[in-house]
């Protein structure tokens, strides 16, 4: 019928055939389009208001993410695959095309639903407390990978007419060729199942990494690499691999514990260290954080010179008060007292190895504020307090001179 209304156009004999085909393909592609136009405007809002009306909010993101959008376009497809054996009947070659054709859309199609239902899956997935502790992000992408691959492997064998398993053999003799381009892919795979299934780091862990400049926050975790946002709001990318041959410092046990520690050390003059003598002891017995130490330490001093007839006139002799002992005391009893100190964690007032930079007194202690901010402030109070009261019991900080001190000795 249609070359017949050809023929009466005026169409030439040989042109007949050609006319013929070239129109029905334009018709064929509009009723596409119409179909098309029809699924994603009236089906797509149907799909829509059932979503937005269910107690389940999975199918909400399965609209956001285009999961349905994109199945939408196999109508089309289908269209053309069904009805092109009826429409272009007398052209075998023409519909043997045009269904090749088809199923290589319907390929691409089903590998977008694919990647669309892959990313619903992580966004419903990353909204339970478990992702933090089991990433999933880097597996998806192993899979999405995979599908890409067979997706391009399956349409360029469904366009030359050819069997996908005998494009599968030349890959296999170009194995260490693909490995070698799909290396860091699996290298960092490896590395992901690892640090996952050992629970060496997760999203949102704190962790310190100084070979890569990251110290902060750990905000994605990919197939490859992980982002760190650095606490002056920097982003760095590590190598997925790099966590596990290359050490780092994960602060996440800190953040589950109760209280964060406080580890830090003031330097004594040692030429400043002395005993305790009747002027600084009456002085020190008026301290309220001291008065029940000095009052059961010069007891128990005492009972042990009486009882062992010890001659106190030489202050070498038995045991006495000294001002850094006596210190140590009051560092205990203030931290003891102190409202933002753990005192069911370590606790300890320490000295360490002196050096020809004076003798560390160690403050080892947690605080019960983990906020950094907070905890910043609680160390900064305690040790302004320290060094505020060294000198009450005649102690003075090391410190190496400088020009002020050097000023001092010049003559007025």
């Amino acid at each position: 019928m249609l070359q017949a209304w050809l023929s009466q156009g005026g169409i030439p004999d040989q042109y007949i055939g050609t006319t013929t085909i070239v129109i029905k393909i334009i018709v064929l592609l509009v009723l596409c389009w119409v179909v098309n136009t029809f699924a994603k405007n009236f089906v797509m809002r149907l799909v829509k208001r059932i979503a937005h009306k269910t107690k389940n909010d999975w199918d909400d993101v399965f609209v956001e993410q285009r999961v349905f959008k994109n199945a939408s376009q196999f109508a089309p497809a289908l269209l053309i695959y069904f009805l092109a054996p009826i429409w272009f009947e007398a052209s075998e070659e023409v519909v043997d095309v045009i269904k090749r054709v088809a199923n290589a859309y319907m390929i691409v199609v089903g590998c977008r639903v694919v990647d669309a239902v892959l990313n619903s899956i992580l966004i419903i997935y990353q909204r339970y407390d478990v992702s933090r502790k089991k990433p999933i992000k880097g597996y998806l992408q192993a899979v999405k990978t995979l599908v890409y691959f067979l997706t391009a492997l399956f349409v360029i064998s469904t366009l030359m007419n050819k069997s996908p398993w005998g494009f599968l053999s030349i890959f296999g003799g170009l194995t260490a060729v693909i490995l070698l381009i799909f290396k860091d892919m699996i290298l960092g795979l490896v590395a992901g199942i690892q640090l996952t299934s050992n629970n060496m780091v997760a999203r949102g862990d704190w962790i310190e990494m100084p070979k890569y400049g990251a110290d902060g926050d750990i905000v994605d975790m990919t197939l490859t690499t992980i982002m760190v946002q650095n606490w002056d709001k920097t982003i760095t990318t590590i190598p997925m691999q790099a966590l596990v041959s290359d050490s780092f410092k994960n602060w996440k046990g800190m953040q589950e514990s109760d209280g964060r520690r406080i580890k830090r050390a003031i330097r004594i003059d040692m030429n400043s260290v002395k005993f305790v003598d009747e002027v600084l002891l009456k002085k020190l017995e008026k301290v309220e954080y001291l008065k029940v130490y000095l009052k059961e330490k010069t007891e128990d001093i005492e009972g042990f010179n009486r009882d062992r007839k010890i001659d106190d006139r030489t202050l070498m002799n038995g045991r006495r008060l000294t001002n850094l002992g006596t210190f140590r005391a009051y560092i205990v009893s203030y931290l003891r007292n102190h409202p933002k100190i753990h005192r069911d964690m370590t606790f300890l007032v320490r000295h360490l190895a002196p050096t020809e930079h004076g003798l560390p007194i160690e403050i080892y202690v947690f605080s019960n504020d983990k906020v950094w901010a907070n905890y910043e402030a609680v160390q900064a109070d305690i040790f302004d307090h320290v060094l505020a009261v060294i000198p009450e019991f005649d102690l003075r900080v090391f410190q190496n001179p400088t020009g002020a001190d050097f000023q001092t000795l010049l003559p007025s």
